[in-house]
């Protein structure tokens, strides 16, 4: 992320000794894997959203015919305002907080700033008053932060989320067809297929992912208390709605009708709770890899001169799915904290929450930091097919579910109770299944289907639900 102290501007992307000094890793340890967002949401994506949001109400004004005194502008001078944006850069940043050293309000100096870059030019120095017109500091910062999440969703977490979605599609398509012994409560169970447990994961993935990109992110640009009051007092004949909802169209969001001074984040919160609900399933993806490593069902490919341990030369530690793990973790801390707190607010307003706010990129951070990491240990597995059939071929009893239910299907009473007196706490083999299925008054095809029956070959419809992932 972009560090701006006191005193001038240091990147710690580009100075290594800004990293060991960072106190947050997402700047120091993990910076390289936050580089995208550096230019989103630091305090320099901030400003510059900020601004975005000055130049583009600026420019709305004087592109309305409800308000004469608000210039249209030439081709020029709409260039140099869109200039303004584009050409923002850290100096530019460093002169805005230089000006908010002297107003100490954020918001005013950028204000200020955009003010003396339009005493400038020509022909707009005669329309700086139009410069923050009738906005309250939270028209702008709210909407600022509308674009920054929008941006961080768009070029960061919604491509992240989906390039681990499509490594689970193509694992799911590839390992459709692999017995795997199930375990419930830790113990084994039904047998599936590799393939449909990585789709089963797919799913509900895509799922949160489709509800995270749906969240509706809005703007508020209705002054001080949300009424239009000082908009009413200067233009009482202009449909403010209507032009204020255009604003916000052209900005990609929505307009929030019904604000106090502060939109009330009740949209950031879904954000949130959307992008924590799939950091939840990701956590138990991890989890899950982590264990099927443990019992060997996964190798993970070496990496030449990376260690494993610092006594133990053969070791080679699940750690990407680690890391995910504890960063899921403290991304969905902050979420979690974002949206009970920022819906809140005392009266029409209080600054609680600007604050908050401003550690929105540091939770995005640890989620890009997760999605990286398990994507890398997603893509460093290796199927052990022989331990994965061994572990099904070692657990007969398995079938049991398959015998009784074929026994019920012909009246047979007490299908469950005679399965259970023959196999629970104990380990079956061939011959006593054999011997049990050919003991029992079923059609001698029925019969003959059940010898047949491998827990191998008894997945039901997994490699199908696999296939269709």
């Amino acid at each position: 992320m972009i560090v701006l102290p006191m005193h001038g501007f240091a990147n710690s992307k580009m100075n290594p000794a800004g990293r060991l000094t960072a106190i947050s890793p997402v700047d120091g340890r993990y910076a390289n894997k936050t580089e995208r967002l550096s230019e989103i949401a630091s305090e320099y994506g901030l400003l510059k959203h900020r601004l975005r949001v000055e130049v583009a109400w600026f420019k709305h004004l004087s592109e309305s015919t409800e308000i004469p005194e608000a210039a249209p502008l030439s081709s020029s001078a709409g260039a140099f305002l869109d200039g303004i944006v584009q050409d923002f850069d850290i100096d530019e940043a460093q002169a805005i907080k230089e000006i908010e050293a002297q107003t100490n309000h954020d918001i005013k100096a950028v204000e200020y700033y955009l003010r003396d870059k339009l005493d400038s030019h020509e022909e707009l120095r005669d329309q700086v008053g139009f410069i923050h017109f009738a906005c309250t500091s939270e028209d702008i910062n709210s909407t600022a932060y509308s674009l920054m999440l929008d941006e961080i969703r768009i070029q960061v977490l919604a491509p992240g989320i989906g390039g681990i979605a499509s490594k689970l599609k193509a694992l799911a398509h590839e390992l459709a067809d692999l017995p795997m012994l199930s375990r419930t409560h830790g113990q084994p169970a039904s047998p599936t297929t590799l393939g449909k447990e990585f789709a089963n994961v797919h799913a509900r993935l895509q799922g949160q992912l489709d509800h995270f990109n749906a969240v509706q992110l809005l703007a508020k640009m209705n002054g001080a208390s949300g009424n239009y009051n000082a908009h009413r007092a200067a233009y009482p004949d202009v449909d403010w709605e209507a032009l204020t909802a255009g604003f916000a169209e052209n900005l990609g969001l929505n307009l929030n009708r019904f604000t106090t001074q502060i939109e009330p984040h009740d949209c950031i919160a879904e954000y949130c709770d959307a992008l924590r609900r799939t950091n939840t399933i990701l956590i138990d993806l991890c989890r899950d890899a982590w264990a099927y490593i443990s019992i060997g069902y996964f190798a993970q490919k070496m990496i030449e001169n990376e260690v494993g341990s610092s006594t133990m030369p053969h070791k080679i530690n699940p750690i990407d799915f680690e890391n995910a793990e504890g960063n899921f973790g403290v991304a969905n801390a902050l979420l979690s904290h974002f949206s009970s707190k920022l819906p809140i607010s005392r009266w029409q307003r209080d600054l609680s929450d600007s604050t908050v706010l401003r550690n929105l990129g540091v939770a995005a951070a640890h989620c890009e930091i997760g999605y990286r990491s398990l994507l890398r240990g997603l893509g460093k597995l290796e199927v052990d097919e022989h331990r994965v059939r061994e572990d099904l071929d070692s657990n007969l009893e398995v079938l049991t579910e398959a015998i009784q239910t074929i026994m019920r299907k012909h009246r047979i009473d007490g299908a469950y109770e005679k399965l259970k007196e023959l196999s629970r706490g104990r380990s079956l083999d061939a011959r006593k299944i054999e011997d049990f299925i050919r003991s029992l008054e079923l059609p001698e095809d029925e019969k003959a289907r059940l010898l047949s029956l491998a827990p191998a070959s008894y997945t039901g419809l997994a490699s199908k639900l696999a296939g269709d992932a």
